[in-house]
């Protein structure tokens, strides 16, 4: 698969399997956000690789109601970095959040190629996943990444979630959000 075909059918579904992931895969996931781009090279992302039993179950307590769909999974990515690991700019642009963004982003493709859903998700209590994994106070939990099979299990979704499920969600025409040459012109 090119990188153009991920791109297209790449989707965080929630209709997720239990079923093991292989290491050899997880592993690929690993390298895909390791290789990405970073301000001066920095690469400020930490990522717990939540599998075991005992993290996976303290990660999962950690979800919100509307995330239960997710405690099917085999495994789950605490994705964290800290500002000072990266690039600060006096105009307030830090970029060990955009940084970390490029890397799992990466790694959504990657995942999308090994026939893996890789679900960022922001429905979560940062506090208490960083204090049952020993997470030092200064890092930014910033998102948790659903890594899974997908199954077509929809019992554990609500019907919001049933209803966005099979099809890809709408994107904005291009010229809401690109513009040509000027603010406000729009690209197309």
């Amino acid at each position: 698969m090119d990188v153009v075909d991920a791109i297209k059918i790449r989707r965080a579904k929630r209709a997720i399997s239990d079923r093991p992931v292989e290491d050899e895969k997880i592993e690929a996931l690993v390298e895909a956000a390791r290789l990405s781009a970073s301000c001066n090279n920095n690469q400020p992302w930490r990522i717990v690789i939540a599998k075991g039993p005992e993290s996976l179950k303290m990660v999962k307590d950690g979800l919100s109601k509307g995330n239960v769909w997710a405690t099917r999974a085999p495994v789950i990515l605490v994705v964290l970095a800290k500002p000072s690991d990266d690039c600060q700019l006096s105009d307030r642009r830090d970029y060990y959040l955009f940084s970390t963004g490029l890397a799992i982003g990466q790694l959504e493709l990657r995942a999308t190629e090994l026939g893996l859903i890789a679900h960022p998700i922001a429905g979560f209590d940062p506090l208490k996943i960083k204090q049952a994994l020993g997470i030092p106070e200064e890092y930014v939990l910033i998102t948790l990444v659903i890594v899974a099979y997908y199954s077509g299990d929809e019992s554990l979704m609500s019907d919001k979630q049933k209803a966005i499920e099979p099809n890809r969600p709408e994107r904005k025409p291009i010229g809401e959000n690109f513009f040509l040459d000027r603010w406000g012109t729009p690209f197309h």
